[in-house]
């Protein structure tokens, strides 16, 4: 299934998809699993789903289709280490306006780092869209208030390179 796009076909669809979902503001579907919210992009043969459970922590899971099949998923698990220094709401505007600044610049991947008044955000990973494990913060002044760790990658069906 892989040898019918090409890597950076599938980058270019995963950063219009999260575009359009999270960061969008995308409208929920019917939940898959209990208490989970659900939220889906689809262009043309591709199909993007996120997946989670929880609110100020958090667990979930992308999965990216090709012509109905998945190729491509990122498991995720989020939490605030310092709920007396941010709260929930002010955490996920921090990481909207974050992300959508990373997506503008057409990735998902890769060192990258926003100030805000007087949050920071970091993200830091290694890999690329094949393989790829890494971590985002938001930091108040110099303590780390929030913490995201993420890892994913292609997925190979049996008997195949």
């Amino acid at each position: 299934m892989r040898d019918l796009f090409s890597v950076a076909d599938l980058e270019t669809f995963i950063v219009q998809a999260k575009q359009h979902t999270y960061v969008g503001g995308a409208k929920r579907l019917l939940p898959y699993r209990l208490g989970s919210k659900d939220i889906q992009y689809v262009s043309g043969e591709w199909a993007y789903h996120d997946s989670y459970l929880g609110e100020s922590d958090f667990i979930g899971q992308e999965v990216v289709y090709f012509r109905k099949s998945p190729v491509w998923a990122m498991n995720y698990f989020g939490y605030i280490t310092k709920p007396e220094r941010i709260d929930a709401h002010a955490a996920g505007l921090m990481i909207k306006a974050s992300l959508s600044n990373m997506y503008a610049e057409g990735r998902f991947l890769g060192a990258f780092e926003h100030v805000q008044d007087d949050l920071r955000y970091v993200d830091t990973n290694e890999g690329d869209a094949t393989f790829f494990q890494g971590k985002e913060f938001i930091y108040r002044q110099d303590e780390i208030v929030y913490e995201l760790l993420y890892h994913g990658g292609v997925l190979k069906k049996v008997g195949s390179a």
